[in-house]
């Protein structure tokens, strides 16, 4: 979901997929959210899905991102990186920079900014393209899906571009906070530059503004294009076990939400590097914490190939790999439980 993100936030990029059972992404189910008192369930669900990907995923992120945006001779690997930063800095280390994603998760999830807007996106895509045959025939893999009353697998691509482009302006300087609390290699704090995320926000604010603060907002929009896999994906996997397996409801989720993880940070991943280069740039003028090197992300996308060439643009893929699956999918399966449990 990039750190989907999303997950489906970030994380990133990205960042979880909320509720399904209630906008499957396999019937073209369109109806509107719950309102009212039933509101509270999303909140709780984003609540516990938060949680659950962050204890499972965040070590994993924390090591993804400092091998990202050190130097070859700093870590040797994902284990040195590892075993380097729990002897250095304690297990807590790994944990640095946990609090604005749950946030961000919570605010993303729990109040469907991901998850409203991918129903929007879907709803109006149905009704204004996928439903009209004479729109339908032009559309790519579209034309096998015959049912006008239910959007292709093409189409909730599609939409997985609008939602993560719409989120992206929440997730941006959710990721972008992260990524600098992450990078802080200081076990002492009184030696960190930040001494947590809302000092990391007001120094951010006080010397660049909104500017600084969303600084990556472009690279954090290109990295959450790829939800069209994501989302694509999940819709493929949901369709192909709905008819060829068994399974129940959560196992699909579990199945079909690990999967298409993978299949998202397979084909974002580069981005995401480029992403994390850029937010963990120095900041420059009265911040005092270094000379700026990028201007955007393409001198960030630059500065990867000349350092390493292609294989920069997969280090620390390893990490991210072995997270995707366990954190997404417990994420969803989290949301989801909660979702199906409360009244």
């Amino acid at each position: 979901m990039s750190s989907a993100q999303a997950p489906l936030s970030a994380s990133t990029d990205s960042e979880m997929t909320g509720s399904l059972s209630k906008t499957g992404p396999s019937s073209g189910n369109t109806a509107p959210a719950p309102t009212g008192k039933k509101d509270y369930r999303g909140f709780v669900a984003g609540v516990f899905s938060g949680i659950a990907k962050l204890s499972v995923g965040h070590p994993f992120d924390t090591v993804k991102v400092r091998l990202q945006t050190s130097k070859d001779a700093h870590f040797r690997g994902p284990l040195d990186c590892t075993l380097q930063t729990v002897r250095k800095e304690g297990f807590r280390g790994l944990y640095k920079g946990a609090t604005p994603p749950l946030v961000g998760w919570m605010v993303m999830d729990s109040n469907r900014s991901m998850l409203g807007s991918l129903t929007l996106y879907r709803r109006l895509l149905l009704e204004n393209v996928f439903s009209k045959p004479h729109l339908r025939a032009w559309m790519p893999f579209s034309r096998s899906q015959s049912d006008l009353g239910s959007l292709p697998s093409f189409g909730h691509g599609i939409a997985g571009i609008m939602a993560g482009t719409t989120v992206s302006f929440i997730a941006a300087p959710v990721e972008h906070i992260k990524a600098r609390l992450q990078v802080q290699y200081a076990a002492d704090k009184t030696q960190r530059m930040y001494s947590g995320p809302i000092d990391c926000l007001r120094r951010m604010l006080g010397t660049h503004g909104i500017s600084g603060v969303y600084r990556g907002l472009w690279a954090t929009v290109l990295f959450r294009s790829f939800f069209f896999f994501w989302w694509g994906s999940y819709d493929v996997l949901t369709r192909y076990m709905k008819q060829n397996t068994s399974l129940s409801a959560p196992a699909i989720n579990f199945w079909a939400g690990g999967i298409s993880a993978q299949v998202f940070w397979l084909t974002s991943y580069p981005s995401d590097v480029v992403k994390q280069r850029l937010m963990t740039d120095p900041m420059g003028g009265a911040l005092n914490d270094g000379e700026r090197r990028f201007r955007g992300w393409k001198d960030a996308a630059e500065a990867v190939w000349r350092e390493r060439g292609w294989r920069g643009y997969w280090r620390g893929f390893l990490p991210c790999f072995l997270r995707a699956f366990p954190a997404n999918a417990m994420a969803l399966v989290a949301f989801e439980g909660v979702m199906r449990a409360l009244p």
